[in-house]
């Protein structure tokens, strides 16, 4: 797994190329600003990039712009991005195209090495990992209106855990119940929010930009 990574500063950038390439990742890449990351992607034709959402020369959006443009010209690029703060919008930003290979983490997760490289192999895989904490913050404020006040609080907890990336396994393990009854709140969640049949994968983006959409 090819690998750029895109951050203005120097020893966190210097830090993630060498925990990536000591976990089985190959970085080809790094850059520090919006330019440079469309660059190397150019001329690197990486399968992933990691990217900060906010880079210079105003440290808003740039790296999120940068990124979502970068999908843009090279079609199944895979995009890590890591931002300082809580903006659920700029994840319903990336989310949007629902292609999937696509994550949104805290930057603090980086020092929690295990939950960053889970989700980073997540999304080099082609799924989605969300930051619990923009999950959290989402919860409350849902719950009062729209399709999902439909779901049961058991199917909210499921759709939460599917927010964050979690394989039907993994919800499983998380909720002490069989994968049997994943799958069946799962389908009563796509049903509730009326998804059309799809790929499985593409109906899970597809629900979370719904759980996104009623802050």
């Amino acid at each position: 797994m090819r690998v750029v990574i895109v951050e203005d500063l120097v020893l966190l950038r210097e830090g993630l190329a060498g925990l990536l390439n000591e976990s089985g990742f190959e970085v080809v890449a790094t850059a520090e600003d919006p330019e440079g990351f469309l660059r190397v992607v150019a001329g690197h034709k990486p399968d992933l990039a990691v990217v900060d959402v906010r880079l210079p020369p105003t440290f808003t959006d740039e790296g999120l712009r940068a990124a979502i443009e970068a999908r843009q010209r090279q079609p199944g690029l895979r995009v890590l991005v890591l931002s300082q703060y809580v903006e659920p919008v700029l994840a319903a930003r990336l989310l949007g195209d629902g292609s999937g290979g696509v994550g949104y983490l805290l930057k603090e997760r980086v020092s929690e090495v295990r939950t960053f490289l889970d989700a980073l192999r997540r999304v080099a895989g082609g799924g989605t990992a969300l930051d619990p904490e923009v999950v959290a913050r989402l919860v409350a404020p849902r719950r009062e209106a729209g399709a999902l006040t439909e779901l049961t609080p058991r199917e909210m907890e499921v759709l939460e855990l599917i927010a964050e990336g979690r394989s039907n396994a993994g919800i499983a393990e998380a909720l002490v119940v069989t994968p049997g009854a994943v799958e069946k709140h799962i389908s009563r969640i796509f049903d509730k929010l009326g998804l059309p049949a799809a790929g499985a994968d593409h109906r899970r983006v597809l629900a979370v930009l719904a759980y996104l959409r009623e802050r």
